[in-house]
């Protein structure tokens, strides 16, 4: 019982970074265009990360059954541990550092890395690729749940960015700039309030999942065979055998209001990296970036598909700037990203699988 508390907390610190580090990318373009003030933007992301938490569940139904097979290893909440603290180490580095790395992929790479060291290095505990007869993004697995999204979300947001902005430069080239700065001074508001609902959508889930996973797994191992009366919170988090997998609302409040708890603390590093080094914005930028950023995100979370919010937006925002010109964006900073980009999920795959060697060591995990 005591481990199952503790997966708990762990996970909720994780959501709690996750507040901070990945939330901070949906505010970075309002904060920087001076349209809100860095705590205006803050208290405007955690309610709609909140709001946004609270709807739909299909991303977390992804995290807890389609990218490890549980026939070949039983995910145990010592592995859980060991997945969310190469994710939560991961991230910390990242941030500390200023990089919009992303915490989606960082869960998972932790995640199939503990798997792969709990199962004594049988590949097959990773479910590389399901394909669906109906349409592709119905597949399980890594390759059309997390590698495919990661080249293609991105692709997307800076294509809708790029074509946005190149249309509303070609429908107000004849307007007056500070006319144009005072309309979407307003607009972006609502787009950024956009964006955080939907990075509430998609990234909060992924804790729900990893929570959702720890209670079925001790259900399972008989954990809550004899609990007290006022622990039938847990068992009934549960469904019955046969069911699918259904997040208990007790589970989205807690993961929902650590999201916003984290987002209020905000996460200054991360916003001038996106909001200042890469590219110079003016309103009209950030609520184009914001827009087409939220479509893509919002998309995918309908799909139940785990995208990183930091990619899109970032992506978004190079679209935008390349739609002025190419020179506009510090490509640089962009490689500096991009290479977080890349480590990721062999990173955290790397920690989550030493966690789960060391656990075995110290005899904690057989």
């Amino acid at each position: 019982m005591t481990l199952i508390v503790t997966v708990i907390v762990v996970a909720l610190v994780f959501e709690y970074i996750n507040g901070f580090h990945d939330t901070a990318n949906s505010i970075a373009t309002v904060v920087s265009t001076k349209v809100l003030t860095p705590r205006q933007a803050v208290a405007l992301a955690a309610c709609t990360n909140l709001f946004g938490a609270l709807l739909g569940t299909a991303v977390a139904k992804t995290i807890t059954s389609g990218l490890v097979d549980s026939g070949v290893v039983s995910i145990t909440s010592s592995i859980i541990v060991c997945a969310l603290m190469g994710a939560i180490v991961w991230d910390l580095i990242t941030w500390w550092h200023g990089l919009p790395s992303s915490s989606s992929h960082a869960l998972i790479g932790g995640l199939c890395g503990a798997a792969l060291a709990a199962a004594h290095n049988r590949w097959s505990v990773i479910i590389w690729a399901q394909p669906s007869a109906v349409h592709w993004y119905l597949g399980k697995g890594l390759l059309w749940k997390v590698i495919v999204p990661m080249f293609f979300s991105p692709l997307l947001g800076f294509v809708f960015g790029f074509v946005l902005m190149a249309l509303l430069y070609i429908t107000l080239r004849n307007k007056r700039p500070s006319k144009v700065n005072a309309f979407f001074g307003v607009a972006q508001m609502f787009s950024a309030a956009s964006m955080g609902v939907m990075h509430g959508t998609n990234d909060a889930q992924k804790t729900m999942g990893i929570i959702a996973l720890a209670l079925l797994s001790a259900t399972k191992s008989g954990t809550f065979d004899h609990l007290p009366a006022w622990l039938d919170f847990l068992r009934s988090a549960v469904p019955p055998p046969g069911k699918d997998l259904e997040i208990a609302a007790w589970i989205k409040v807690l993961c929902a209001l650590t999201m916003a708890s984290g987002t209020a603390v905000g996460g200054w590093r991360i916003i001038k990296t996106l909001g200042h080094k890469m590219v110079k914005l003016h309103p009209i930028n950030g609520f184009a970036a914001e827009t087409s950023s939220a479509t893509v995100i919002g998309l995918a979370s309908l799909l139940g598909i785990p995208v990183s919010t930091t990619h899109n937006i970032s992506a978004a925002i190079m679209g935008v700037g390349c739609a002025k010109r190419f020179s506009a964006i510090k490509w640089t900073v962009v490689e500096r990203m991009v290479w977080a980009w890349v480590f990721t999920i062999p990173v955290t795959g790397a920690m989550g699988y030493g966690f789960v060697r060391l656990a075995q060591v110290c005899g904690w995990i057989s």
